[in-house]
């Protein structure tokens, strides 16, 4: 199965917002480390694709020094679809002379947190109740998954070579 990525185009749209949808539950997420909402639909990204079928997608905003991830979906989890849309996004940064990724996870996604940790990130902060005072602009945040609380926010990143 070969996995193709693009940008994401303003015809991507209705998927866009379906994978969000189906991940976050409504395109708005917090953006944890800014304590705001945000319309992931709204920010640039990339749309992987295996054929016709979207494998995943992620957004991202540039900020001073850093890309921070706000969202990952791989659809097709297992398949290399997250390695290449963080290699996407890893390219972006290295064009704008970016030295640094930046994404925040949530302390129950153990899943995530192998999986960015052999990628190359680093734990660099633990931010303990970050989800709870998160649940005050967005409350269908679920408390627990996999039978653990859901509080805490764990940030990596990824430094990359100057330019």
């Amino acid at each position: 199965m070969a996995i193709s990525v693009r940008p994401i185009g303003p015809d991507d749209l209705p998927d866009v917002t379906r994978v969000l949808t189906g991940s976050w539950g409504g395109s708005t997420v917090v953006a944890l480390g800014r304590g705001e909402l945000v319309d992931a639909a709204e920010l640039p990204g990339f749309i992987a694709e295996s054929g016709d079928e979207v494998a995943g997608l992620v957004t991202y905003a540039v900020g001073e020094g850093a890309v921070e991830i706000i969202t990952i979906d791989a659809v097709l989890p297992g398949k290399g679809v997250g390695r290449a849309l963080l290699d996407a996004v890893r390219t972006v940064a290295a064009e704008r002379g970016v030295t640094r990724l930046s994404l925040l996870t949530t302390n129950d996604n153990t899943h995530a947190l192998r999986f960015y940790q052999r990628y190359g990130f680093d734990l660099v902060a633990l931010h303990r109740n970050a989800v709870d005072r998160a649940r005050a602009l967005k409350p269908g945040i679920p408390a627990e998954s996999d039978g653990i609380p859901i509080r805490h926010e764990l940030e990596l990143e990824l430094l990359l070579e100057e330019r």
